[in-house]
Protein backbone atom coordinates (compact mmCIF):
# COMPACT_ATOMS: atom_id res chain seq x y z
CA UNK A 1 0.00 0.00 0.00
CA UNK A 2 1.52 3.76 -1.16
CA UNK A 3 2.92 5.48 2.11
CA UNK A 4 1.03 8.95 2.16
CA UNK A 5 3.25 11.98 3.99
CA UNK A 6 2.53 14.82 4.93
CA UNK A 7 5.44 17.87 4.27
CA UNK A 8 5.21 20.82 6.32
CA UNK A 9 7.00 23.89 4.38
CA UNK A 10 7.49 27.26 5.90
CA UNK A 11 7.81 29.65 3.02
CA UNK A 12 10.27 30.06 -0.12
CA UNK A 13 13.70 30.72 0.57
CA UNK A 14 16.45 30.06 3.53
CA UNK A 15 16.73 33.18 5.28
CA UNK A 16 12.98 33.87 5.52
CA UNK A 17 11.30 30.70 4.64
CA UNK A 18 11.59 26.91 3.85
CA UNK A 19 15.26 25.74 2.85
CA UNK A 20 14.87 25.10 -0.47
CA UNK A 21 17.13 22.58 -1.54
CA UNK A 22 15.80 20.71 1.29
CA UNK A 23 12.43 20.67 0.68
CA UNK A 24 12.99 19.93 -3.06
CA UNK A 25 15.18 17.18 -2.01
CA UNK A 26 12.60 15.92 0.42
CA UNK A 27 10.31 15.67 -2.18
CA UNK A 28 12.07 13.67 -4.33
CA UNK A 29 13.38 11.04 -1.83
CA UNK A 30 9.82 10.73 -0.83
CA UNK A 31 9.12 10.39 -4.49
CA UNK A 32 11.60 7.75 -5.61
CA UNK A 33 10.39 5.84 -2.99
CA UNK A 34 6.68 5.70 -4.20
CA UNK A 35 5.69 7.83 -1.30
CA UNK A 36 2.45 9.81 -1.89
CA UNK A 37 3.17 13.51 -0.43
CA UNK A 38 0.83 16.30 0.30
CA UNK A 39 2.43 19.55 0.94
CA UNK A 40 0.94 22.28 3.44
CA UNK A 41 1.75 25.57 5.16
CA UNK A 42 0.31 27.61 7.76
CA UNK A 43 -1.61 30.69 5.82
CA UNK A 44 -0.18 33.55 7.98
CA UNK A 45 1.80 36.55 7.15
CA UNK A 46 5.87 36.13 6.44
CA UNK A 47 7.78 37.17 10.11
CA UNK A 48 9.89 39.61 7.29
CA UNK A 49 11.14 39.32 3.60
CA UNK A 50 14.89 38.79 3.10
CA UNK A 51 16.39 40.35 -0.09
CA UNK A 52 18.36 36.51 -1.19
CA UNK A 53 21.02 38.36 -3.05
CA UNK A 54 22.16 41.16 -0.64
CA UNK A 55 20.92 39.95 2.72
CA UNK A 56 18.84 42.75 3.46
CA UNK A 57 15.28 43.12 5.09
CA UNK A 58 13.18 44.16 2.26
CA UNK A 59 9.90 46.61 2.42
CA UNK A 60 7.36 44.26 1.92
CA UNK A 61 5.04 41.56 3.27
CA UNK A 62 4.63 38.17 1.83
CA UNK A 63 2.47 35.16 2.81
CA UNK A 64 3.38 31.78 4.07
CA UNK A 65 1.03 29.55 2.12
CA UNK A 66 1.63 31.62 -0.93
CA UNK A 67 5.25 31.47 -0.42
CA UNK A 68 5.31 27.88 0.03
CA UNK A 69 3.44 27.18 -2.85
CA UNK A 70 6.64 28.11 -5.31
CA UNK A 71 7.99 24.93 -3.79
CA UNK A 72 5.31 22.57 -4.33
CA UNK A 73 4.14 23.69 -7.69
CA UNK A 74 0.83 25.21 -6.29
CA UNK A 75 -0.01 22.05 -4.74
CA UNK A 76 -0.30 22.66 -0.90
CA UNK A 77 -2.86 23.22 1.72
CA UNK A 78 -3.60 25.38 4.63
CA UNK A 79 -2.73 23.72 7.80
CA UNK A 80 -5.73 23.43 9.57
CA UNK A 81 -6.91 21.19 6.45
CA UNK A 82 -4.03 18.47 7.76
CA UNK A 83 -5.58 15.51 9.34
CA UNK A 84 -3.48 12.94 10.74
CA UNK A 85 -5.95 10.14 9.98
CA UNK A 86 -5.25 11.11 5.83
CA UNK A 87 -1.19 10.54 6.13
CA UNK A 88 1.38 8.11 7.37
CA UNK A 89 3.99 10.47 8.84
CA UNK A 90 4.95 14.09 9.01
CA UNK A 91 8.19 15.91 7.70
CA UNK A 92 9.59 18.98 8.33
CA UNK A 93 12.37 20.59 6.32
CA UNK A 94 14.43 23.33 7.78
CA UNK A 95 15.31 27.02 6.70
CA UNK A 96 14.87 30.16 8.86
CA UNK A 97 11.05 29.96 8.25
CA UNK A 98 11.17 26.99 10.88
CA UNK A 99 12.45 29.45 13.43
CA UNK A 100 10.41 32.77 12.27
CA UNK A 101 7.31 31.45 10.84
CA UNK A 102 6.49 28.42 11.98
CA UNK A 103 7.65 29.08 15.42
CA UNK A 104 9.53 32.31 16.90
CA UNK A 105 12.66 30.35 17.91
CA UNK A 106 15.04 32.74 16.09
CA UNK A 107 13.52 35.67 18.21
CA UNK A 108 12.98 34.12 21.51
CA UNK A 109 15.39 31.62 22.00
CA UNK A 110 14.64 28.52 23.97
CA UNK A 111 11.30 30.44 25.44
CA UNK A 112 9.92 30.51 21.85
CA UNK A 113 6.42 28.94 21.15
CA UNK A 114 5.06 27.29 18.21
CA UNK A 115 2.91 28.62 15.37
CA UNK A 116 -0.89 27.09 16.94
CA UNK A 117 -1.63 25.22 13.68
CA UNK A 118 1.59 23.62 13.13
CA UNK A 119 1.59 22.48 16.58
CA UNK A 120 -1.37 21.43 16.78
CA UNK A 121 -1.04 19.24 13.64
CA UNK A 122 3.07 17.90 14.62
CA UNK A 123 0.85 16.95 18.36
CA UNK A 124 -1.49 14.79 16.61
CA UNK A 125 1.27 12.82 14.92
CA UNK A 126 2.87 12.58 17.67
CA UNK A 127 0.15 11.51 19.98
CA UNK A 128 -0.72 8.96 16.94
CA UNK A 129 2.69 7.32 17.26
CA UNK A 130 3.26 7.97 13.69
CA UNK A 131 7.05 9.15 12.23
CA UNK A 132 8.01 12.64 12.04
CA UNK A 133 11.24 13.77 9.90
CA UNK A 134 12.36 17.01 11.36
CA UNK A 135 15.75 18.92 9.15
CA UNK A 136 18.63 21.58 9.98
CA UNK A 137 17.21 23.91 12.63
CA UNK A 138 13.49 22.45 12.39
CA UNK A 139 14.00 19.99 15.36
CA UNK A 140 14.25 23.58 17.35
CA UNK A 141 10.43 22.35 17.28
CA UNK A 142 11.17 19.06 18.73
CA UNK A 143 10.81 19.52 22.71
CA UNK A 144 7.48 21.58 22.19
CA UNK A 145 5.97 18.84 20.18
CA UNK A 146 6.61 15.70 21.66
CA UNK A 147 8.21 17.47 25.82
CA UNK A 148 10.74 17.09 27.79
CA UNK A 149 13.33 14.48 26.98
CA UNK A 150 12.78 13.85 23.67
CA UNK A 151 16.03 13.08 21.51
CA UNK A 152 16.97 15.15 18.12
CA UNK A 153 20.22 16.42 16.57
CA UNK A 154 20.44 20.00 15.10
CA UNK A 155 24.43 19.07 13.94
CA UNK A 156 26.73 20.39 16.63
CA UNK A 157 25.96 24.29 16.81
CA UNK A 158 26.63 24.81 20.83
CA UNK A 159 24.30 27.59 21.28
CA UNK A 160 21.63 26.22 19.55
CA UNK A 161 21.99 22.85 21.67
CA UNK A 162 22.17 24.70 24.87
CA UNK A 163 18.89 26.35 23.53
CA UNK A 164 17.53 22.93 23.08
CA UNK A 165 18.55 21.61 26.28
CA UNK A 166 16.64 24.57 28.07
CA UNK A 167 13.55 23.99 26.32
CA UNK A 168 14.01 19.83 27.56
CA UNK A 169 15.45 18.58 24.73
CA UNK A 170 18.29 15.98 24.63
CA UNK A 171 20.72 17.20 21.72
CA UNK A 172 22.46 14.60 19.85
CA UNK A 173 26.08 15.83 17.95
CA UNK A 174 25.80 14.23 14.58
CA UNK A 175 27.62 14.56 11.06
CA UNK A 176 25.44 15.91 8.08
CA UNK A 177 25.30 12.74 6.50
CA UNK A 178 24.00 11.05 9.33
CA UNK A 179 20.10 10.71 11.35
CA UNK A 180 19.19 10.42 14.86
CA UNK A 181 16.47 8.14 15.64
CA UNK A 182 14.60 8.70 18.90
CA UNK A 183 12.55 5.34 18.52
CA UNK A 184 10.61 5.94 21.37
CA UNK A 185 9.14 9.46 20.03
CA UNK A 186 9.29 8.18 16.38
CA UNK A 187 11.28 10.77 15.47
CA UNK A 188 14.14 11.32 12.83
CA UNK A 189 16.82 14.23 12.38
CA UNK A 190 19.04 15.21 10.47
CA UNK A 191 21.41 18.23 10.10
CA UNK A 192 21.21 19.16 6.45
CA UNK A 193 22.27 23.27 6.05
CA UNK A 194 22.61 23.37 9.97
CA UNK A 195 26.19 21.84 8.66
CA UNK A 196 26.15 21.04 4.97
CA UNK A 197 28.56 22.70 2.97
CA UNK A 198 27.17 21.27 -0.59
CA UNK A 199 24.02 20.33 -1.75
CA UNK A 200 25.44 16.37 -2.07
CA UNK A 201 26.76 16.58 1.82
CA UNK A 202 22.58 17.72 2.24
CA UNK A 203 21.44 15.00 0.72
CA UNK A 204 23.09 12.51 1.91
CA UNK A 205 21.50 12.93 5.51
CA UNK A 206 18.28 14.12 3.82
CA UNK A 207 17.76 10.56 2.07
CA UNK A 208 18.27 8.68 5.04
CA UNK A 209 15.67 10.50 7.16
CA UNK A 210 13.45 9.99 4.23
CA UNK A 211 14.14 6.62 3.88
CA UNK A 212 14.05 6.15 7.74
CA UNK A 213 10.79 7.83 8.40
CA UNK A 214 9.13 5.26 5.68
CA UNK A 215 10.46 2.64 7.45
CA UNK A 216 9.07 3.13 11.05
CA UNK A 217 5.80 3.38 9.19
CA UNK A 218 6.02 -0.37 8.77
Amino acid sequence: MQKKVAVILSGCGVFDGAEIHESVLTLLRLDQRGAKVQCFAPNIPQMHVIDHLSGDEMNEKRNVLIESARIARGQIKDVRELQVGDHDALITPGGFGSAKNLSDFAISGALCSVQADVLSASQAFAKAGKPIGLMCIAPALAAKIFGAGVHCTIGNDQDTANALHKMGAAHVECLVEEIVVDQAHHLVSTPAYMLAGSISEAAAGINKLVDQVLEMIG
